[in-house]
């Protein structure tokens, strides 16, 4: 079995040297691919007053503009099933042989979860809450770890089990400078903040100004629940909290997909070709918000993978019934997700302002933002009253997570057309850059 995920994140560079879509080596110094929108250079660069080395990668957009790309991935599928990683365009392998490696490789991350107590990590990202639903949350878990530690620990004694590593794949670092980049890097990600009492005042003001989300008690019922659960498990956790999120989001663009597949197949409705076009590129939307997250380390710990992926499955099905009785308010529902989501990325922008300028972008986001392929990017923003498309800025993480925080923006306003009965009537003529929008105008 590949081995993937790494504890302290592969380099980019380390990648590199074995992504053959992206052309040939051309030296022991640089490798690029061949058009704009695509080119990524991985080069050393002497540490200036020392002898050490360090490798920086940029990429370099339709414009011919050279952008340093984040050195670390650190999602727990890095290097390995994920896009622009050096699988794309493959064919999977069978369902069998997919799932027995996932296991076990899952099965050692719930096994570290318990020996080394990864569960501590949501006491250190807050030690002072004080809610009873979150310190309830915490004792439980705490509890569960601390049994199943034991209960592995009698099962290594009598020989059952392995001792387990304390990390994974414990990389050797081949310097001390990249160990130092990579512990500030690590260093900066941990403290990024968020106040969700800062985002339910934005919301509120936002409702306050008319520009809430109109919708019936047994929609918004279900949505109070959802926060309130991110809430008592993501504390101060917004990297991880934004990982479940996107992992969500994509659920109801799946869903409509199915469902209009079923219809036409039904012979029930064929006028959903265009309908399906623009939810598959809501879905390839936040499919790069999730990779951004990913790479950002969201998904690292064992439990979050655990909620999110479950919880994804259970949303997609209801969401199919969803749409089945009633369109119009799943829509509406994933409108008051999705300006939620507006709101949260929004708070978390600005609280971080600062600290996020310092770092640069991951690749997805390159890719995705600044690529010379915008078709899937433009396809999306179906919902916007602009005469042009977005062309954001993408030059270190504060621009990604704003590309983001629009991009949500037009969420809305897709899924707010939606509920009108027609998304086309406005908005499909539109081919010259813009590079910011107001959103919810």
């Amino acid at each position: 079995m590949q081995s993937h995920g790494f504890a302290s994140g592969p380099s980019l560079a380390r990648q590199l040297r074995t992504m053959q879509p992206f052309g040939s080596v051309r030296s022991s110094r640089c490798r690029r691919c061949v058009s704009r929108g695509q080119q990524l250079a991985a080069f050393t660069q002497h540490n200036v007053g020392s002898n050490m080395k360090q490798e920086v990668i940029t990429f370099v957009d339709e414009e011919g503009k050279e952008i340093k790309v984040m050195s670390e991935d650190y999602g727990f599928r890095s290097g390995h099933g994920r896009l622009y990683q050096g699988e794309e365009g493959k064919i999977p392998k069978s369902g069998w042989q997919l799932g027995l490696e996932t296991f076990m490789h899952e099965y050692t991350s719930l096994r570290r979860t318990f020996v080394y107590d990864e569960w501590q990590e949501f006491e250190a990202n807050s030690p002072s809450e004080k809610r009873p639903l979150v310190k309830l949350a915490r004792g439980f878990g705490a509890v569960v770890v601390g049994q199943f530690a034991k209960i592995d620990r009698w099962l290594v004694d009598q020989g059952v089990l392995k001792d387990l590593p304390p990390s994974e794949t414990d990389l050797q670092l081949a310097d001390d400078v990249k160990a130092n980049m990579d512990k500030e890097l690590r260093e900066k990600l941990s403290r990024l903040v968020l106040d969700v009492k800062a985002v339910d005042a934005r919301e509120k003001r936002r409702e306050v100004m008319g520009r809430g989300v109109k919708t019936p008690w047994f929609v918004k019922g279900p949505y109070i629940i959802l926060c309130a659960c991110l809430d008592i498990f993501y504390p101060n956790r917004p990297i991880q909290r934004f990982w479940l999120l996107e992992m969500v989001a994509r659920m109801p663009y799946f869903s409509y997909l199915s469902m209009l597949h079923l219809y036409e197949t039904l012979g029930w409705w064929r006028a959903g070709a265009e309908l399906r076009k623009v939810h598959f590129a809501e879905e390839w939307n936040e499919m790069h918000h999730l990779q951004i997250m990913e790479s950002l380390g969201g998904d690292e710990l064992w439990f979050d993978r655990f909620l999110a992926q479950h919880a994804s499955i259970v949303y997609y099905w209801i969401l199919l019934v969803f749409f089945f009785l009633d369109p119009q308010n799943a829509y509406n529902f994933s409108e008051l997700l999705e300006a939620h989501a507006v709101d949260t990325y929004g708070e978390f922008c600005d609280a971080n302002k600062e600290l996020l300028r310092t770092m640069p972008p991951p690749l997805a986001a390159l890719k995705y933002y600044r690529g010379n392929d915008m078709y899937m990017f433009d396809s999306f923003q179906t919902g916007s009253h602009e005469e042009t498309f977005r062309r954001p800025r993408c030059g270190n993480l504060h621009d990604v997570f704003i590309n983001i925080r629009d991009d949500e923006g037009d969420h809305v306003r897709t899924m707010r057309a939606c509920q009108d009965g027609n998304i086309f009537e406005e908005g499909l003529e539109r081919s010259a850059p813009l590079h910011s929008v107001d959103i919810f105008d």
